[in-house]
């Protein structure tokens, strides 16, 4: 029997498909847990669209249907976003946070080179409707990647080719890093520079962001100190707190360690590369060349782990030596520790666990085909992101907690 076509819609239609392609189109870049907080409840996600939202665990586990704890079902559940910002004009790429209370400051960098800060408690505390959401909650913290002189500017197809002085496009910022008890905000830049800024002050009183330099407040677009190394953009950058150093992974296929002097040289305008890692040392040689995509700080600082390509390589810091180098059949493009254990996520469905020396132990299916974002909760709860928008959340014993598809505004 053929339905009623009377009434049909096409535009409405039409509208609706290209909304659900959108959502399924949508990729997470990167999660994190939010702070204040001993039980893995909110976590706030960065998408392709540029836009940064929060959800609830808690809520979104109780709008599960009972017998649907790890069914295919659950991988379909779209959640609704409890807080939403349209943070950046291109995708976002990372989200962190400065402080861990409620006066703790959500970060959020992107394809757009800005660095952008909003208050935790003022974007938690809203009371704008959801439907609303997006502008309401303005940043405190608006900073742009500095523009160098070039003589001439390909922009897409085209050479402009004008007089000497020309500003370059300014370059995305592909990762963040935060230090808090230094004051500190470090950002990895497409121009294969690594830069930062220094904060000083930070209070509900406060209406900006305020960076010193000589004993002066100085304006909230200035550099403190610049990393200039790399051949390539960045793609990943830590704050190794224990010895005032930073760590970048560029696309040139090394890693390399800086000392940034932030207490100790405060007019220093360039740090200092101290330690360059190639983890691909041996098969460069060959013709073989992989950017380093990811890298991660176990919590004593000791232990680096690289992703490169299809490779995981562990070094010991204070030795300066690779300890072991895992092979995967995708690449790998975000890694965390957890105690001595490494997880790892990649171009698979597939969350891996493995010991220093690089023995599997264990695999977990995943909702996302390619997933770009593994994030740990003290409790040991993670959570992975990626294509088409979806989250896994996964419980300290392996179990899923919940999945999830992020649905927009």
């Amino acid at each position: 029997m053929c339905g009623d076509a009377t009434n049909w819609d096409e535009n409405a239609y039409r509208e609706s498909i290209l909304k659900e392609r959108e959502i399924q189109s949508r990729t997470v870049f990167r999660t994190s847990w939010s702070p204040s907080n001993p039980s893995p409840d909110t976590i706030v996600v960065a998408f392709s669209d540029g836009s940064i939202a929060s959800y609830s665990i808690s809520f979104i586990i109780s709008e599960l249907s009972l017998g649907f704890s790890n069914s295919k079902a659950q991988q379909l559940l779209g959640a609704e976003p409890s807080g939403y910002l349209q943070g950046h004009d291109g995708p976002a790429y990372d989200v962190k946070f400065y402080g861990d209370d409620e006066d703790a400051l959500l970060l959020s960098c992107g394809d757009d080179g800005r660095i952008c800060g909003w208050r935790w408690k003022e974007f938690t505390k809203s009371e704008v409707p959801i439907h609303l959401q997006g502008n309401h909650v303005k940043p405190v913290l608006d900073l742009v990647n500095p523009q160098h002189k070039v003589p001439f500017i390909n922009l897409y197809i085209f050479v402009c080719r004008g007089p000497w002085g020309a500003l370059s496009p300014t370059p995305e910022n592909n990762a963040i890093a935060v230090d808090p008890q230094g004051g500190s905000i470090f950002s990895a830049a497409g121009d294969s520079c690594a830069y930062c800024w220094d904060v000083v002050c930070i209070c509900s009183s406060c209406t900006d962001f305020q960076f010193f330099s000589a004993g002066v407040f100085q304006e909230s677009s200035k550099i403190k100190m610049a990393f200039k190394g790399h051949s390539d953009y960045l793609h990943c950058i830590v704050a190794r707190k224990s010895t005032n150093q930073i760590v970048t992974g560029s696309e040139d296929g090394t890693v390399r360690i800086w000392v940034a002097y932030l207490y100790v040289v405060l007019d220093c305008k360039s740090g200092k590369c101290v330690q360059v890692i190639d983890p691909v040392r041996d098969k460069r040689s060959k013709g073989f060349i992989s950017c380093v995509s990811c890298i991660a700080l176990d919590a004593n600082e000791s232990w680096l782990a690289c992703g490169s390509g299809r490779s995981l390589s562990v070094w010991n810091l204070p030795a300066s030596e690779c300890v072991s180098s895992i092979s995967s059949q995708a690449s790998i493009q975000d890694v965390t520790f957890e105690n001595n254990q490494i997880l790892a996520v990649g171009a698979e469905p597939l969350l891996s666990r493995f010991d220093i020396n690089g023995m599997i132990l264990s695999q977990i299916q995943c909702a996302a085909h390619s997933a770009f974002s593994v994030s740990l909760h003290p409790s040991g709860v993670t959570a992975v992101g990626g294509y088409g928008g979806l989250v896994d959340v996964i419980s300290l014993f392996g179990s899923h907690l919940c999945t999830f598809r992020c649905q927009g505004i």
